[in-house]
Formats: structure tokens, sequence, C-alpha cells
């Protein structure tokens, strides 16, 4: 039964690994409202910076076409090419404001999150299909909150315009006895001003629901225990493997060491919970340590040692010193010369009085 719920219960924080794998597969954080807010912000960009321009260059063309309207030839292949250039005019005059919106459109991706090229959201998948699976997403927690930000945005959008146009209420009556000349440029007003209000209002809304898609998103890729064992096992290897492995390297490490005891030149001793082999030569350096270890492993070294007639020294300080500073076949530290001196010289002393009794 634990091991059912830990597959079901995603209680674990996703590693990077999972978020990386999230990242391939194209499950990325988005936000629509996001998109829409850098879409609108470009509109109103565009209809700040270049509504001017983009009006002046339409209304000249139109203006030409109407006043010579009479002249232009549109009888066999002259038809096409005036189509072409009025094409080619029109797309002069919008080209620099569409790529603004593109820009934005972009730019509204981009910023939450980088670039991906992943084809396995196009693949087909029989869920998109199913009727249970689709009445489940129709009232999917997803579903219930897009729902409440429509009618958020729309109670906003309506509040917003009914502030600002009620106001401007007489003006826009007045529009039907103006010139010409001065509806454009009232127009044009109200637009700002809408736009503006809008912009404001939605950067709210995105940046609410960007943070509530992110958090949707994180829940999705949280982990199972059993999900991050296996990920684990992947990456770190089997635990119980690499303990076998590291088993089997203390093992014939310790054999190593036992078969380097009775080449010892002394064991010094704790005298019960330390033992260190130390060997040494006339030309060494320094004493060398060919085997070290404690409790049972301490008591074999010296079981070892008095089997083969290697002198063992008991100097606790010295034992757990030499335990802690100094490696299998490495040479004992510098600050440890004076001491291991006096016990080889205590060593080479008593052999040289048991080979004279001798």
């Amino acid at each position: 039964m634990a091991e059912d719920r830990g597959d079901t219960d995603k209680t674990e924080e996703p590693t990077q690994k999972r978020l990386e794998e999230a990242l391939k597969r194209g499950d990325v954080v988005k936000s629509q409202e996001v998109n829409t807010w850098f879409v609108i912000a470009g509109a109103a960009l565009v209809l700040m910076a270049f509504s001017g321009t983009m009006s002046k260059d339409l209304m000249t063309m139109m203006r030409g076409l109407i006043a010579n309207s009479y002249d232009i030839n549109v009888d066999g292949p002259a038809l096409p090419r005036l189509f072409q250039k009025i094409g080619s005019e029109m797309i002069a005059a919008v080209a620099i404001p569409f790529l603004i919106l593109l820009l934005a459109a972009l730019g509204g991706n981009i910023i939450q999150h980088r670039l991906v090229w992943s084809f396995e959201v196009l693949a087909p998948k029989l869920s998109k299909i199913s009727p249970a699976a689709g009445f489940k997403r129709l009232f999917s927690k997803q579903a219930l909150a897009n729902l409440g930000k429509g009618l958020i945005k729309l109670v906003l959008v309506g509040s917003v315009l009914t502030a600002l146009m009620s106001p401007e209420r007489g003006r826009l009556e007045a529009l039907t006895r103006s010139d010409p000349s001065v509806i454009v440029p009232l127009c044009l007003s109200l637009a700002l001003k809408l736009v503006g209000s809008v912009v404001a209002m939605l950067a709210v809304v995105a940046a609410a629901d960007y943070l509530f898609q992110y958090r949707q998103w994180y829940e999705r890729q949280k982990m199972s225990l059993r999900e991050l064992k296996e990920e684990f096992k992947q990456t770190e290897g089997d635990p119980a493997i690499k303990g076998r492995m590291r088993q089997i390297r203390q093992i014939r490490m310790r054999r190593r060491m036992m078969a380097a005891v009775p080449k010892a030149t002394v064991v010094i001793t704790n005298p019960t919970h330390y033992a260190i082999a130390l060997e040494y030569e006339r030309g060494m350096d320094a004493p060398v340590c060919v085997a070290k270890g404690v409790d049972s492993i301490a008591l074999k070294i010296r079981e070892v040692a008095g089997k083969h007639s290697v002198p063992i020294v008991e100097n606790p300080p010295l034992a757990r010193a030499l335990h802690a500073t100094v490696q299998i076949d490495e040479q004992i530290p510098p600050e440890h010369y004076k001491a291991v001196a006096e016990v080889i010289g205590y060593v080479m002393r008593l052999r040289r009085m048991m080979s004279g009794r001798r």
C-alpha cells in the first residue's frame, strides 16, 4: 500500500533533470494573458508612433487612385499591375507596424521561457479525442481559472470603457456635425486613451495569470517517491550495486593490507582499538604505512604481526595520530618523524640485543 501511494502521490520537489526533460517535451510555463498583453502593448506603440505616418501614406495612395481613376488603365495585363502596385504600397505602409506586432508576439513567449523546438506536442494522442478526457478538462482547475479570467477581464474592460467614455458622450455626439478633419484626431486621442488604460489593466491580469500558470506547471513536475528513486538509480547508479562494489573494494584492500603486514618493521597500537603497520628500510626518506585499521581490522593486523614476529609497540597517542593523518602506501607526515624514529630505533635496538643473545 505504501508503494502504491508513493506511485500516485507526487509530493517531492522536481529535480533539475525532471525540469529539463519537461522543457525538451515542450511542457513549459505559458500564460496566454502575457502574450495578449504584449500584443496589445505593441498595438498601443504602433498606434502612438506610426498611426499618423501610416494613415498619411494610405490616404495619399487612395487619394491618388480616386483623383486619377478616370485615367487608370485596367484592360488586359494592366489590372494585375495595378493590384500589385496597390499591394506593394499598402505593405510598405504597414510593414514596420506589422514587424513590431510580430516581435511583440514573440517577446510574449520568450520572456516566459526560452525557445523550444519540440514535435512531441504535435504527436497525436488519444486523450485529445477521448470524450472522458475532454469532459474532465472541461471541469478542470485550468478551465475554471480560464472562465474566471474571462469574467474578470470582461468586468474590468467594461468598467474602464464606461469610466472613460461617459465623460466623452457630448463630444462623440457632436462628431456628427463636425468637420471630417476634426474626427480623426479626436478618435485617435480616444483610442490611445482606451488602449493605454487596457494595457495598464491587463498588466495586472497577466502577472497574476503567469504566477498561477507557473504554480500549475510546477505542481505537474512534482515527483513521487518511486520516480525519485528511479531517477536516482539512473543518474547515480543502483545503491545496492554501489554498496556491493564498495564492499568488494574494501575486502580487496584488506587482503592487500594483511599481505603487507609481514613485511612491516613495526606495528604501533592503541593497544586494542588502533593498529598502524609501518615499513622502514635504510635509504628510505621516511617510514611508509602499509596497513592500518580499527577494532576488528586492528585485531587482525596484530594477529598477523604476531604470527610473523613483527614487533608490536603500544603507543596510544601516536597510533591515533598516525591513523588520522596517514593513508595506506603513504609516508608518514614530517610532524611524526621524531616519535616514529624513537619507536623504530627502539625496535632496532631490541633486534640487535636478541641477535647478540643468539
